[in-house]
């Protein structure tokens, strides 16, 4: 038998996908003459439902205050509500389950996090009352200046215990789970420990999980030539929450995430692997510029949400 959980106060368009892939699954299990039922069993075996989104931003607003089907959740961005925007976050709040990620918090500089950055963050959090929060593995600004923009950390014993600290601090004020994201770097630091054994302690000591961005997975594989799976096979799957997705460039060889392009088959096909493995809860797509028409997110949508049931539908026959 197959058991199904769904959390208390989930969405009607959470519960809506839940049902949609158990039904497949059962149409599935039929066809091989299991049973499967949504009841209370002696096995532990869960179907957890990576829900499907976006991040909002403001040409998608006129869409998504429609409540399409497609779009089961979304990701805001805190600092595009620090000094605007309540009355909207709170209607946000009341109509999808949101996750609120941060830019400039800057976990991985050392010494205090700025503290009207922090408050600010935390005033979104608590208005917004979101699954989780989340941020970077990176660091934009230094003691003296604003970089403006994501730095990757050296993956040390000292990076480790910077960032481990800022996420314990970071959880304490908002009260809210917090997962940390995988950025791309042109330059691939060295350090004592391997990029997915240092998040594996990161998560391990501050308690926190990670945002699996695939997208700059992949990235990062193609410009440091190594291999994306390899990498996954070395993450603890139990820390890995969230996806974020988007399509990626290239440009003389190298291979850029600018957040404006479709979706491109290998991404879809690591996001099966990364759902079969892990029980991932949401898939972001993190689309900033170069927005298509509505019909065609809607498609894009509904292969993420078809590529993700079928990858929980062999990770459950797996372990059937």
């Amino acid at each position: 038998m197959v058991e199904v959980a769904i959390q208390a106060g989930a969405s009607d368009q959470a519960v809506g996908v839940v049902g949609r892939v158990v039904g497949r699954v059962a149409d599935q299990a039929a066809e091989e003459g299991d049973v499967v039922a949504a009841e209370e069993t002696d096995r532990s075996e869960l179907i957890e439902v990576p829900l499907i989104g976006l991040g909002y931003r403001q040409p998608l607003a006129e869409w998504i205050s429609t409540c399409p089907s497609e779009v089961h959740c979304l990701e805001i961005t805190a600092e595009h509500f620090f000094d605007h925007g309540q009355a909207r976050l709170e209607w946000l709040s009341e109509n999808y389950p949101l996750y609120v990620h941060g830019l400039g918090l800057s976990l991985g500089t050392p010494g205090p996090l700025d503290a009207e950055t922090l408050d600010q963050f935390a005033q979104v959090a608590s208005i917004a009352n979101p699954d989780w929060i989340s941020e970077h593995v990176a660091f934009t600004r230094s003691a003296e200046v604003d970089l403006g923009h994501l730095n990757p950390v050296a993956p040390t014993e000292r990076s480790l215990q910077t960032l481990v600290d800022h996420a314990r601090e970071l959880m304490d004020r908002c009260q809210k789970p917090l997962i940390l994201e995988n950025v791309t770097s042109f330059l691939r630091l060295e350090g004592a420990l391997s990029e997915p054994e240092f998040l594996n302690r990161l998560c391990d000591q501050a308690g926190c999980g990670v945002l699996l961005d695939v997208t700059n997975l992949l990235i990062n594989a193609r410009n440091h030539d190594f291999d994306e799976l390899a990498w996954l096979q070395e993450l603890d799957p139990r820390h890995i929450r969230q996806l974020h997705v988007v399509g990626y460039s290239q440009r003389g060889g190298v291979w850029h995430d600018n957040h404006g392009a479709a979706i491109q088959d290998e991404l879809f096909q690591l996001i099966a692997e990364v759902v079969q493995r892990t029980f991932v809860r949401a898939v972001i797509v993190e689309r900033d510029m170069n927005f298509p028409p509505t019909d065609e997110l809607r498609l894009e949508l509904s292969r993420l949400e078809d590529v993700c049931a079928t990858a929980r539908q062999r990770s459950v026959h797996q372990h059937g």
